[in-house]
């Protein structure tokens, strides 16, 4: 034994650690302890976690009346905290010694409790200690050990060692050190110095036996073999065997509590034990669990499903004895059980008498099951976040009495935040502030750790003692003892309490409880700990810890209950869609699917029925997409969504009113009710007027709507959360939204720096006290302010995690001691003021922001509203206020071109999301500096980008698609060249003939009949995107816009036609046949719609019909129908409704007449019959009209009066016909000859012209004088004919006097010129044209006084248009423009066709030329050329003049005058009256001096720049300049030689990986085809990269920025207070990052091959897996990815091996070929599911971060009978493989159904093939951003 001098301080020495029977194997370490202990040397326990360790060395000391001093280790011990710690006393420093010291010089034991968790640096501090018993103290003493100080004294005195300051290190002193083996479990290793001077003992588990016994004297009513099986489970989940399995080690310790429950409960499953020792369906993946049930099935404690479980807690009623229990009786079955738990100091409250508590249940049964475990241990509830654990915590504590200590937990919390703090008293000492944590030990409260999650494990291990053995050392060395040992030690000792806590000695309460609330651990995440989401929190420390019960999430009916129960009033019906909704989320297995359901969180989905059961009306998609902030989720994940909501059949319905309604606000100032849209609530009355913001807002709907929603959940009493993209007003809708409602606010704006201290006090120090300022959120609570939080996603989420209590309970803790709570109450609090609410605003989350998720991590509890770009209209009105005098055009333009450049950001096609902000910004320099371009200013935004050039050609492609005609030059202007008319003159008359004579004057019988309708038939009316492209981009034309409609090839435009509209806005009809469709559009529009036909025409064989049909638009009230008339076949006229068409049958062969169309009357006659029908289409009759006479033509002059032509002869007649045909009143028609005389001249008689074209209106007057030269008033009409280029008919049809005919003749005859083509366009034509085309092609524009026709460019005088030496441009045709006002003609040349139909014979029965022309109302003709190309051209005078001072306008008048830089001095002259002043003779330049005209800077006289002079006057002085034009001049040759070292450069590259250079261009034409999404991948590459390297707070640095925290230490002279940002080392013992594994599967079967024709899929697989390859080069550390095809020939065709990626433009090519080659040659089948199968499987088994496979495949599956539900099901076989599949290419809509069987955003449809590249892109972001 050892004998030890007498005990200074009994109370130091451990009591009742020792247990009533040793075990052996305990007796054993104590011995060898001893051994040590006589040795004189430092020990070291090492073992597994438990309380094992501390209690044997515990133990121990208490046998040998040894004193302890004891110190937990943890991640923020300092070496403060071990040697000594500077406190101040009336105004002075002093030291004061720490555990290590005391022990030393006192002779005690030092305990040192996890030394895995301490930082490297802090414990080499002890090693001269542990090892010569020497250390150096702060104050300059000396301990030194007690050998040499003994040999000191003989030779000198104690008063001069004294003075020396040696101190004595007692002979008694020992350390025992207490730890984990390191590489097994997480920690920093040991430092070997450190380790070589301890001895080391694993105390492992108690042997089996040992461990038996205890358990059979702690379960007596449980049969022994339950028990011993019980110990088999734990003994082998310990096992070396299992932890290679990476199963956590089970927690033997707390079989010991579990039994306890047992012997209460014997009817409880062993498995519902075992679960909550070991939950391991929570912590782990699917292999895992099988493996835990093998081993309980093993032991037969698989028998969850016999054994009943508690059902319900009856009844709770305290116990007679004032120990501080309760009787607690649950019901099990049938029977009841009776136990005592301890209890809290508050009346117990009957169960289920709460109001805001709705029992459910599965939560009753969990609130039952808790109390079973709170007899014996703490808890921790796991369960999702916004699933109820802190309402179930509540209603738990009070059932039972508790009072509840809150403490939320946050990511870099430290022990000291954990236990005590330090402060300063008023007269300046420092002293230490219990924590919520100590105060609640020692009054006894349950204490809710919110979070245990969040905190790092170093932290937590601080309370591992409190935990375990209910003791606790603090800082200040006061020490908390558990209630018996305390009673013990008072007893023993005779001590009273009064003494005790003189000697800081305080019990803890015995009914003091611990209940941890967490979020469940991420499954198999083995992401390193930076990645705090995907953090295993739950370690084999902490389940040494607690008892663990999960909340589940609730059943439908139950969640249903509790919806009702909360929200009495919520729609029914809404609420059942809503429930069927989330489960169905929460069911699936995807982890999309999944993220979303946790955004409906039961707490959101109860805010979701609070906000409809106030307002029923809504719908509920809106709120679900708002809940979920669907606008900004990743593109996978919301098609996922959208796809749910449509399978639990809730449709968004827009109602029609949001888009008419008026938003406005009103203010009713008498009773002061502000209303917004609907709503309406009172405006407050506050008390500090000058805090409420005042803001410039421009009314907007947008705007308006999002305000009307945020008052509606404002007034349901919700904290808003609004995020959107950056400038798009959140802060402006805030700051507006209080000034309505007249709230102060309070505004805080979070940084990447911000620290929880910041968020909520600010300390300062004054006169050597500290004080606190109340931060903005401190005020607003107390004052009831809105406190306005800006910029949340910057903060660290840790930061912001702490505004969650303060959301949810209304408590919060500050650092001052005080704490926040809603109620009234105790000391010390800050009451939250009712009126207080938050407004927090966050940018979206994800890439480019890259902020933190705020809105994951703390959405739930907060109303979410997404603020987006104000809708096109919106914003224009909002430009419109800012730049009244800012032309509509430009700002309409702006709004399209940034409406486009929004849409890309969306798809990811660019990175940056231009918003409102930036127009505004825009808008306001062009309203103060009009005559700047807008092409120039435009550049403010994008001078952003100009060096990046993908995005540059990205961006300027996208202005000048909407004609920003940004980079163009003022004078590049391409207008056609002009050539004069010839002379008008006058070339005979018309004279209409109505004698008496009654041959001339025939009458026609008509006759009417209804006609017979068939239908209606329903049609599809599909709306295709149009791509509308300005053309005034680069130079200024005639040409306006162009676009293409969505046609096949195959196709043959018929018909093209006009509608004005009343808004200028005309409408298009375009026609076509083979197969018969209608496109319509609007002129400005931004979608095409289709109808197709093919269905209602007959089916023709290609050559036996061919149909050719025109197309007439209604007027109203038919507006936005047409009459389609099919002209070869038999029968049919088709009027075509919106969606439906009727048929009506006529007699075939007719042509149409539709001038009157908008009359709804149509003309039909046919050629060489002598019969007119007109049908009328309102009346639904048909008129026919016989005449004398065969028809050759109609043209309708007016609505009454119409020129006919007879057939052989060409004679013209006139028929004129009462206005209003009746049937009653069958009117007769007359019919007049016209005899045509020409003027007589000396050729005899000229041939008669044949009108090709006849207006049926009349030229305005002025236009008329204008033609003529003489000032004229008269009807007339315009005519064209082959011969002249137009002809003026004055008088006619109104006048019966002989009518002049005035032209403009052609030289030559347009008849007359042969349509022999040359070369080229021969082949095209197949042969010369041979019948007279059906379309003449030539309109008259009244208002613009031309007559437009398109020519063949052989019938164009190229000579006169084009100079010598230019060779005229390829083009489809010539406009022919003739304007009759300059009297010029000039010839606009059409480009060529991209495309043309195989069909050339037909296409020449439809028009001479490539192109079919039609007027527009506004001064020009639109064109449709045969390949579906639309262009838009301005062909009026007026209009170009006004089109083109526009458009120099947006370039800016750059007008080559120099600049000149005019400074306003104040000379301090004054200023005298001008004067002229003297002209020097010599012209010498003079600056100043008042007297000298022509002067630069003078005063008075006049001058440049002068101060009061009258005039300027510039005697030619250069002043200041910088010429335009010479900056943009390089000069050529430094242009040639820049070309000339690239094109050098590129060969080089290639003869260095010897390519050819055929090969390079190969592969140029695949890569520079993806070139823009492999930037822009990469930039999201570069971007995640950089976010994984941020950096950390290092804190207790020697330098750096003060840490708040650390403000007292600071005043006591610590250096190590300050805190610097600096790289984390990864925590030791955390998996090293793994790169992500990525395998593409491309099809390389013989169908790619084969339709590689069709729709060019196998270049574009090729295009994408060239992609992948670029994007991931130089990312191999990140990204490790191979490539493999499947086919025919089987489906692990190796293209790419992970080991070898290629590594330049050679071996990629070479991986090209050989998917081309291999497609090729291939058999033939499928293997699509089978490689898709094998490649999960094979990357399942591989280590990695997160695995993908990417299916790129054509979606005949069908083909070779495999069922699309099999391919749905191998996507998702396996959950740790994210498997997408894109199909490429399809026939018919293959792809389409097929994307509708498979999970949703696992599967995509690239039609368009270009869009592959897009799709994997976005594949990547998506998930890459999910767990960034």
């Amino acid at each position: 034994g050892l004998l030890h001098r007498g005990i200074w301080n009994p109370e130091l020495v451990p009591v009742k650690h020792i247990s009533d029977s040793l075990p052996q194997a305990v007796a054993q370490h104590l011995r060898w302890i001893m051994q040590k202990d006589l040795l004189g040397q430092d020990v070291f326990l090492i073992g597994p976690p438990g309380p094992l360790r501390r209690s044997i060395a515990m133990q121990y000391l208490e046998l040998t009346k040894r004193e302890v001093e004891y110190v937990a280790l943890s991640r923020d011990t300092t070496e403060t905290d071990l040697k000594q710690r500077r406190e101040i006393r009336s105004g002075t420093a002093f030291y004061i010694d720490q555990c290590a010291v005391r022990a030393a010089t006192q002779g005690r034991v030092l305990v040192l409790e996890g030394l895995e968790k301490a930082e490297r640096n802090v414990l080499p501090v002890l090693n001269n200690l542990l090892e010569n018993r020497e250390m150096q103290l702060e104050d300059g003493r000396f301990l030194m050990s007690s050998e040499r100080y003994d040999k000191l004294l003989q030779e000198h005195t104690k008063e001069e060692l004294d003075t020396w300051k040696i101190v004595r290190v007692s002979e008694d002193f020992r350390v025992i050190a207490l730890g984990l083996p390191v590489p097994k479990y997480k920690g920093n290793p040991l430092d070997p110095p450190l380790r070589s001077r301890f001895q080391a003992r694993d105390i492992y588990y108690l042997p089996f036996k040992d461990q038996l016994e205890l358990l059979y004297t702690a379960g007596p009513n449980i049969a022994a073999e339950r028990v011993s099986q019980l110990l088999s489970l734990a003994t082998t989940l310990c096992s070396q065997e299992s932890s290679t399995l990476g199963l956590p080690d089970f927690p033997v310790d707390n079989l010991l509590p579990a039994l306890h429950v047992l012997n209460v409960f014997p009817m409880l499953s062993s498995q519902q034990l075992v679960q909550r020792l070991y939950p391991y369906t929570s912590i782990l993946g699917k292999d895992g669990r099988t493996a835990v049930e093998g081993v309980l099935s093993r032991f037969e404690l698989f028998d969850a499903r016999r054994q009943p479980a508690p059902s319900a807690v009856l009844s709770v009623s305290t116990t007679k004895d004032a120990g501080g229990h309760a009787n607690v009786t649950l019901g099990i079955a049938d029977k009841e059980v009776t136990f005592q738990v301890p209890s809290g100091t508050n009346e117990p409250r009957p169960p289920n008498s709460s109001s805001n508590f709705i029992n459910t249940p599965s939560h009753s049964q969990l609130i039952a099951e808790m109390m079973q475990s709170h007899m014996v241990k703490d808890m921790c509830l796991i369960g999702a976040k916004g699933c109820g654990k802190s309402v179930i915590a509540r209603e738990f504590a009070e059932i039972l009495g508790y009072s509840i200590e809150p403490v939320m937990l946050y990511q870099d919390m430290t022990a000291r935040d954990l236990l005590q703090q330090r402060y300063t008293l008023p007269n300046g000492d420092t002293s230490w502030r219990p924590s919520p944590l100590v105060t609640a030990a020692i009054e006894g409260k349950l204490l809710l750790l919110d979070g245990i999650h969040r905190v790092n494990l170093g932290t937590l291990a601080v309370l591992s003692r409190l935990l375990h053995d209910r003791e606790l050392d603090l800082y200040d060395g006061s020490r908390l003892l558990r209630w018996d040992r305390y009673q013990t030690l008072k007893e023993e000792q005779q001590l009273s309490d009064q003494q005790l806590q003189e000697r800081s000695i305080f019990p803890i309460h015995p009914s003091f409880r611990v209940l941890a609330l967490a979020e469940p651990p991420v499954v198999g995440a083995n992401t390193s700990a930076t990645n705090s989401k995907g953090q295993q929190w739950l370690g084999p420390e902490l389940l040494t810890m607690f008892l663990y019960h999960t909340v589940t999430p609730l059943s439908k009916a139950e969640e249903m209950g509790l919806i009702d129960g909360l929200t009495p009033n919520v729609p029914k019906e809404a609420a059942e869609q809503l429930l069927h909704l989330t489960h169905s989320l929460r069911k699936t297995n995807d982890p999309t699917a999944q993220s979303l359901a946790s955004s409906l969180s039961t707490r959101q989905l109860l805010r979701i029925c609070r906000r409809l059961s106030q307002y029923p009306e809504e719908s509920i998609a809106r709120a679900v997409n708002k809940a979920c902030l669907s606008r900004f989720l990743p593109s996978l994940a919301r098609s996922s969504l959208e796809k749910s909501l449509s399978n639990s059949s809730i449709v968004d319905t827009a109602d029609p009113a949001e888009h008419t309604r008026d938003y406005s606000c009103e203010f009713q100032s008498p009773d002061g009710v502000l209303t917004i849209g609907s709503v309406s609530a009172p405006v407050y009355n506050p008390s500090e007027k000058m805090k409420i913001p005042d803001v410039l807002f421009y009314d907007n709907p947008q705007h308006m709507m999002v305000m009307e929603d945020m008052l509606k959940d404002f007034l349901l009493g919700e904290h808003l959360l609004l995020v959107g993209n950056q400038g798009v007003g959140k802060n402006k809708i805030v700051d507006r939204f209080l000034h309505l409602l007249n709230r102060p606010r309070e505004y805080l704006q979070l940084h990447r720096d911000t620290t929880v201290q910041t968020l909520t006090l600010q300390p300062s120090v004054r006169d050597g006290i500290i004080t606190y300022e109340d931060s903005p959120l401190v005020k607003a609570v107390k004052m009831g302010h809105i406190l306005v939080i800006d910029e949340a996603d910057k903060a660290p989420t840790n930061v912001t995690c702490i505004l969650k209590t303060l959301v949810e309970s209304g408590e919060m803790i500050l650092a001052d001691g005080r704490r926040i709570i809603s109620a009234r109450g105790r000391p010390n609090t800050i009451l939250m003021h009712p009126d207080f609410r938050m407004l927090v605003l966050a940018n979206r989350p994800g890439f480019p922001f890259l902020g933190n998720d705020f809105f994951g991590a703390l959405g739930d509890i907060f109303s979410c509203h997404a603020v987006d770009n104000p809708k096109p209209q919106a914003e224009l009105a909002m430009l419109k206020q800012y730049g009244p005098d800012v032309p509509d055009a430009t700002l309409q333009k702006l709004v399209a071109a940034f409406g486009e450049l929004r849409s890309m950001a969306d798809q990811g096609t660019i990175t940056y999301p231009y918003s409102t902000r930036e127009v505004v910004n825009i808008v306001k320099h062009l309203q103060k500096f009009p005559e700047e371009g807008l092409a120039n200013v435009v550049r403010n935004v994008f001078d952003f980008d100009s060096y990046n050039k993908d995005m540059r050609e990205v961006l300027i492609e996208a202005l000048h698609k909407h004609g920003i005609p940004i980079g163009a030059k003022p004078n590049a202007v391409k207008l056609a060249k002009e050539l004069p008319l010839p002379e008008v003159k006058m070339t005979g008359y018309w004279t209409i003939n109505q004698g008496g004579n009654a041959r001339r004057k025939l009458l026609c019988p008509t006759e009417t009949h209804p006609i017979d309708i068939k239908g209606p038939v329903f049609l599809r009316v599909q709306g295709y995107p149009c791509n509308r492209q300005e053309s005034r981009a680069l130079s200024f034309s005639e040409e306006k816009a162009h676009w293409q409609i969505p046609m096949n090839e195959v196709n043959i435009i018929c018909d093209v036609t006009t509608k004005d509209e009343e808004q200028e806005q005309n409408t298009l009809y375009v026609a076509t046949c083979n197969p018969v469709s209608l496109y319509s559009m609007k002129e400005q529009g931004d979608t095409i719609h289709c109808i197709e036909l093919y269905d209602v025409f007959p089916r023709t064989i290609s050559g036996v019909w061919q149909p050719f049909v025109t197309v007439a638009p209604l007027g109203n009230p038919l507006d936005g129908q047409v009459v389609l008339h099919e002209e070869q076949s038999s029968v049919n006229r088709y009027i075509v409704l919106y969606n439906s068409i009727f048929i009506v049958s006529m007699q075939g062969g007719h042509k149409m007449c539709r001038d009157f169309a908008h009359k709804n009357w149509l003309l039909f006659y046919k050629e060489n019959g002598n019969q007119v029908e007109v049908l009328d289409v309102l009346e639904g009759r048909v008129h026919s009209i016989s005449l004398p006479i065969n028809l050759k033509s109609v043209f309708l002059v007016a609505e009454d009066r119409w020129l006919l032509l007879e057939s052989e002869t060409n004679k013209k007649f006139l028929l004129t016909k009462p206005m209003h045909m009746t049937a009653e009143d069958s009117g007769v028609c007359q019919l007049h000859s016209i005899s045509d005389d020409p003027v007589s001249s000396g050729h005899g008689t000229t041939e008669v012209s044949v009108p090709q074209m006849l207006s049926s209106d009349q030229l305005p007057n002025e236009n008329l004088s204008a033609a003529l030269d003489q000032k004229i008033v008269s009807p007339n009409r315009i005519l064209a004919d082959t011969g002249s280029f137009a002809q003026l008919i004055v008088g006619f049809p109104d006048l019966m006097s002989p009518n002049e005919v005035y032209s403009f003749k052609r030289p030559a005859d347009l008849s007359t010129m042969k349509s022999g083509e040359s070369g080229a366009h021969m082949f095209l034509r197949g042969g010369l044209r041979t019948s007279t085309p059906k379309q003449h092609n030539c309109v008259s524009l009244l208002s613009a006084n031309q007559v437009v026709r398109a020519l063949p460019p052989n019938k164009v005088p190229l000579k006169d248009v084009y100079p010598k030496d230019v060779t005229p441009p390829l083009t489809a045709a010539y406009l022919e423009v003739t304007d009759l006002n300059s009297k010029k003609v000039k010839y606009i040349p059409v480009p060529r066709s991209m495309s043309v139909s195989p069909y050339t014979n037909w296409l020449a029965k439809v028009s001479e030329t490539d192109v079919l022309i039609a007027g527009l109302s506004s001064g020009g003709v639109v064109t449709v050329d045969m390949g579906g190309y639309i262009r838009l051209w301005e062909t009026g005078l007026d209009t170009l003049q006004r089109s083109l001072m526009e458009w120099r306008n947006m370039i800016g008048s750059e007008d080559g005058r120099p600049l000149q830089i005019t400074i306003q001095r104040d000379s301090g002259m004054d200023v005298t009256a001008p004067k002229h002043g003297k002209v020097d003779p010599v012209n010498a330049p003079h600056v100043g001096g008042n007297q000298w005209a022509g002067g630069t800077g003078g005063r008075d006289t006049a001058g440049l720049g002068g101060k009061g002079g009258p005039y300027r006057l510039d005697a030619g002085h250069k002043v200041y300049q910088v010429s335009q034009a010479e900056k943009d001049a390089v000069p050529e040759e430094v242009r040639r030689a820049a070309r000339e070292m690239a094109e050098k450069a590129f060969k080089e590259r290639l003869k260095e990986i010897d390519m050819s250079e055929y090969d390079g261009e190969t592969y140029e034409r695949f890569s520079n085809a993806v070139k823009r999404q492999v930037q822009s991948l990469r930039i999201i590459l570069d971007s995640l990269q950089a976010k994984g390297k941020e950096r950390q707070w290092l804190k207790n640095q020697a330098l750096g920025e003060l840490d708040d925290a650390k403000i007292i230490d600071g005043l006591t002279g610590e250096k190590a207070i300050y805190k610097r940002r600096g790289e984390l080392d990864p925590e030791l013992g955390s998996p090293q990052q793994k790169p992500k594994r990525l395998r593409v599967l491309a099809d390389v079967s013989g169908s790619m091959y084969r339709f590689n024709g069709v729709d060019g899929r196998l270049e574009r697989s090729m295009e994408a897996v060239c992609m992948v390859m670029e994007a991931l080069e130089n990312y191999e550390h990140k990204f490790k990815y191979d490539i493999v095809g499947h086919s025919g020939d089987g489906f692990d065709i190796e293209l790419v091996r992970a080991d070898k990626v290629p590594k330049n433009n050679k071996q990629r090519l070479k991986v090209l070929r050989n998917m081309h080659a291999h497609s090729q040659f291939c058999m033939s089948g499928d293997y699509t599911l089978e490689g898709t199968e094998a490649s999960i499987k094979e990357l399942a088994r591989e280590e990695a971060d997160e695995h993908f496979v990417v299916v790129l495949s054509d979606a005949n599956l069908e083909r070779y009978g495999i069922r699309p539900e099999r391919f749905a099901r191998v996507l998702t076989s396996d959950p740790q493989v994210n498997a997408f599949a894109i199909f490429i290419g399809s026939l018919g809509d293959q792809a389409e159904r097929l994307q509708k069987t498979l999970p949703a955003g696992r599967s995509f449809v690239a039609m368009d093939t270009k869009q592959i590249p897009q799709i994997l892109q976005q594949i990547f972001t998506s998930t890459m951003l999910s767990n960034a």
